[in-house]
């Protein structure tokens, strides 16, 4: 890798539309990207806390609604806390809404995809 490379990871998921749209424009605008396919190796609580803060995200902005773990883990209930579900996504990554993407410019949740040329 050259010293001026630019440089990117993204929280990938293969099967997602919108997470594959994000890796081409980061291959198009001529990023080395390391990608982290986040359902095999998912990121521990530490790392999504900082992905979200650096996002400028809620935690529940972070968290996917619709899978099934999350009403099934209780985690629709008022009074969950951003720890809990912080732990939850970490040990149930199919809740982790995606992609985040870092760049020297900073971190973005894109969804959508267009949010990733903020830091592009």
């Amino acid at each position: 890798m050259s010293p001026k490379a630019k440089t990117a990871t993204i929280y990938h998921n293969t099967r997602c539309g919108t997470s594959r749209t994000v890796l081409a424009l980061l291959e198009e605008a001529g990023y080395e990207t390391e990608i982290v396919e986040y359902l095999k190796t998912p990121p521990d609580a530490g790392t999504l806390r900082a992905l979200i803060t650096d996002a400028g995200v809620t935690v529940q902005d972070a968290v996917r609604t619709k899978e099934s773990e999350y009403g099934e883990l209780g985690l629709d209930r008022p009074d969950v806390t951003d720890d809990e579900l912080i732990a939850a996504m970490a040990a149930h990554p199919a809740l982790i809404q995606r992609p985040f993407v870092v760049t020297e410019k900073g971190t973005r949740l894109a969804r959508p995809a267009d949010v990733a040329s903020e830091i592009l």
